[in-house]
């Protein structure tokens, strides 16, 4: 069976000499020896070239005389779960839904990431006391990356 520690040194390899800001988001390695490799980018979205070099550097570093594999390099869906810190970091601005270990969910604009917390800000309508009309509120919420189940973008048609 091929080592998911292998393929990662190899992709990581290959990343760190394209130095691009490119990313490593995910390896996964089925029994059949099918290699997924999902790379992003933390300012430009990941190039065609960019998954070529990566699936190269894989693909001539495994001995396919020794295991048979199937390799596929690309970059994760728009519709697809964040996966590591660097998505995150990717995304600020853009709207996100966030599910909770705990409870529900949340969903807004993420304004900034840390080591350890994501902050997201949406507006909702409130009454005020001594006006007649709702008024919009802009509200914030703070919450740790051990208490998010899954982080998507909010994907919308305008």
């Amino acid at each position: 069976m091929i080592s998911k520690k292998k393929v990662i040194e190899l992709a990581q390899e290959r990343i760190d000499e394209l130095d691009n800001g490119c990313y490593l988001v995910d390896v996964l390695i089925s029994p059949k020896n099918s290699i997924v490799v999902e790379i992003d980018g933390i300012k430009n979205s990941v190039s065609v070239n960019d998954c070529i070099s990566v699936s190269r550097n894989i693909e001539h570093n495994l001995d396919r005389e020794e295991t048979d594999f199937e390799l596929k390099v690309s970059s994760p869906g728009l519709d697809q779960p964040f996966k590591v810190k660097q998505q995150y970091e990717k995304n600020i601005g853009r709207s996100v839904k966030v599910v909770l270990n705990s409870h529900g969910s949340q969903e807004g604009v993420l304004k900034s990431v840390s080591e350890k917390t994501i902050v997201l800000e949406w507006e909702e309508k409130e009454r005020i006391e001594g006006r007649k009309k709702q008024v919009l509120v802009s509200k914030t919420s703070e919450i740790e990356f051990e208490d998010i189940k899954e982080t998507k973008v909010v994907i919308t048609f305008k």
